[in-house]
């Protein structure tokens, strides 16, 4: 009899599933041998694999489909970091220093990339979206001219996963950044310089000055967040 315990067969169970997964023996997008077949293949009970199989499809490696049976999902970065989203919508205000953190890690590297690589007709894209954004007074209208602002940048690199890994910190702040744009004065004159700055900076595809726009205006914004949650916790 196993000694594991509860926690250790289950660990133990998904360990095993990966092991044929990431050896190509469950390949992307093939279906999964019955329950009972594949319990006694990996000498596992049925109990057990159940739960493995469950922690598999929270973490977007196994998809279930109702009447077909269990498979193995495409395993693309880009998908697999969507995965993310629903559990960082258990982020509080505790969390979003670590969420904007996160955002001054990935959007200055992912508009300096954008500077080697962002067309001419992105590059008209993104002058047509501050020219809008300076026409809005609304902050939730303002916040999502932001949000589609930076989207673009990231999604001038090409990279989908970075493009998946930006837009779900992104998400997880904007009602900071609403609250923000509600109680700052002139915050759509700075977010337009702001801007301004970082569309130069591509403009002239120079990845250093992209960098160094992009830090100084995530920064800011960071800043300004996490002095007043603390002023409200103290």
């Amino acid at each position: 009899m196993n000694d594991l315990g509860a926690g250790g067969v289950v660990d133990e169970a998904i360990r095993k599933l990966k092991a044929r997964i990431e050896s190509g023996e469950f390949s992307p997008g093939s279906q999964l041998p019955p329950e009972s077949v594949l319990a006694e293949q990996l000498n596992l009970s049925r109990l057990s694999l159940r739960e493995a199989v469950r922690a598999l499809v929270m973490g977007g490696v196994l998809e279930i489909r109702r009447g077909t049976g269990t498979f193995v999902t495409d395993l693309r970065p880009d998908n697999m970091v969507r995965i993310l989203g629903s559990f960082l919508e258990l982020a509080n205000e505790a969390h979003l220093g670590e969420l904007f953190e996160c955002r001054r890690v990935l959007e200055p590297s992912a508009t300096a990339l954008a500077a080697t690589r962002i067309t001419d007709d992105g590059l008209a894209d993104l002058h047509e979206r501050i020219e809008r954004m300076a026409t809005k007074t609304d902050p939730e209208a303002l916040v999502a001219e932001d949000l589609a602002f930076h989207a673009a940048i990231v999604a001038a690199t090409g990279n989908r996963t970075l493009e998946s890994l930006a837009h779900t910190v992104a998400q997880h702040t904007v009602r900071a950044r609403i609250w923000r744009a509600l109680v700052k004065q002139d915050v759509a004159t700075w977010t337009h310089q702001q801007h301004l700055g970082i569309y130069q900076a591509l403009r002239e595809r120079d990845s250093l000055a992209a960098f160094v726009a992009a830090t100084r205006h995530v920064a800011e914004v960071e800043s300004w967040i996490t002095q007043r949650l603390a002023a409200t916790t103290s």
